[in-house]
């Protein structure tokens, strides 16, 4: 990874805190993964704080493909089978079926219908009737692990959302350049600097958790909720 590119948004450690600082006041973070996998930028923002708006940003500026991320104990809750029995993807994505809220949503694909079905999908009662499928909403099922286990956009996702202190459960979308190609480093930082969202890597977070965790309890910890 370019560090001298991320300097702009600080060291490693700053750049997490960052971000969990703008989660916890609702905002969105832009996160890169590594150059040798998919060398991609994602919007992320926490379900629980998702508004119409900034779901609009996603489909607007993203790859349109709208992933809500949940622990392994959520997709069991709401008895979410995989996408696929057999998953045979590069990065081991674990896609589950797409959801749809059973109530309060029209066509299901405009930015309020998606936030509906979200809300949903992490309420603390949710249960599996209140989803219908197939959806527009494509739920990840994260490695319990977290980052330490997967270097995913999807663990990264659960990872800052309780680091934040909100629920385990957030929204991502590849983001993409003007002309349907994937944004690229470069691009990721012009789009934060262009809309306030901090920049961070998975890399940053995999440290941070581990300098953070080992610090106060001598090993990581699992992700559950």
């Amino acid at each position: 990874m370019n560090q001298s590119l991320l300097s702009p948004f600080g060291t490693p450690f700053e750049r997490v805190e960052a971000g969990l600082d703008a989660i916890r006041h609702g905002r969105g973070v832009l996160v890169v993964d590594d150059e040798d996998r998919e060398n991609e930028g994602d919007i992320i923002f926490s379900a629980e704080t998702l508004t119409p708006e900034q779901m609009a940003i996603m489909i607007r500026e993203c790859s349109g493909i709208v992933c809500l991320c949940l622990t392994e104990d959520r997709v069991e809750q709401l008895e979410l089978p995989m996408m696929v029995e057999n998953n045979t993807s590069a990065n081991q994505t674990g896609f589950t079926v797409t959801i749809e809220a059973a109530k309060g949503v029209t066509t299901g694909v405009s930015a309020a219908d998606r936030v509906t079905t979200i809300k949903a999908a992490i309420a603390d009662n949710a249960k599996p009737e209140d989803l219908s499928h197939p959806g527009h909403v494509f739920p990840l099922k994260a490695n319990p692990e977290g980052v330490l286990a997967r270097r995913g956009h999807t663990e990264a996702t659960v990872d800052l959302m309780r680091l934040s202190g909100l629920k385990p459960y957030g929204v991502l979308c590849e983001l993409t350049n003007p002309d349907g190609t994937m944004a690229r480093l470069p691009e990721v930082i012009k789009f934060g600097k262009k809309f306030n969202m901090p920049v961070l890597t998975i890399e940053d977070l995999a440290a941070y958790r581990l300098a953070k965790e080992v610090a106060n309890s001598g090993k990581p910890e699992a992700i559950t909720a």
